[in-house]
């Protein structure tokens, strides 16, 4: 069973257990939402198209975050004019975990949980880590390289020959 739902102007196709990435919402981490707005139902290949929205059919989910979306690069240039702008921009967006799929007059029935992970301790290790006395080594001399074979003092050129003076006849 999947609906095609639209969430804060956008129109996603869901189904039970889905997260999504949707624009930020209003609503606080943890709360749940409804959205009432189902364009489509597909339940075991009946489906129920809206006009414009199926009657009395919502998608409940939960709020399991907010975070930002990955980093879009603005860049505007103007050739031969010496003008440039570079601009980023992160979206805001909220997760949601998708609960179920009602159709007129249903209830959701159980409701799907996510348990957090307990952070580890990084920091005590960290502490540990800093508190252990540090061993300074002793820098060692160089060892010394054997003796390079001795080069070759270039050769001097000899000097250039004198042109012959004629003798006076």
């Amino acid at each position: 069973m999947y609906a095609i739902v639209e969430i804060a102007g956008q129109q996603f196709k869901v189904s039970r257990g889905n997260k999504v990435y949707v624009n930020r919402l209003e609503a606080n981490e943890g709360s749940k939402v409804e959205f009432d707005k189902v364009l489509l139902i597909d339940t075991d290949g009946k489906v129920q198209i809206g006009t414009p929205s199926v009657d009395g059919a919502r998608v409940a989910a939960t709020v399991l975050g907010h975070l930002k979306g990955d980093k879009v690069i603005v860049f505007k240039k103007k050739r031969r004019k010496g003008y440039q702008k570079s601009n980023g921009h992160r979206q805001q967006l909220s997760q949601i975990l998708i609960q179920g799929v009602l159709g007129k007059g249903e209830t959701l029935k159980d409701e799907i949980t996510i348990e957090k992970k307990a952070p580890k301790a990084k920091a005590v290790e960290a502490e540990v880590v800093e508190a252990a006395p540090k061993k300074v080594a002793a820098k060692k001399a160089p060892a010394k390289k054997e003796a390079a074979p001795a080069k070759k003092a270039p050769a001097k050129k000899a000097a250039p020959k004198k042109a012959a003076k004629k003798s006076a006849e």
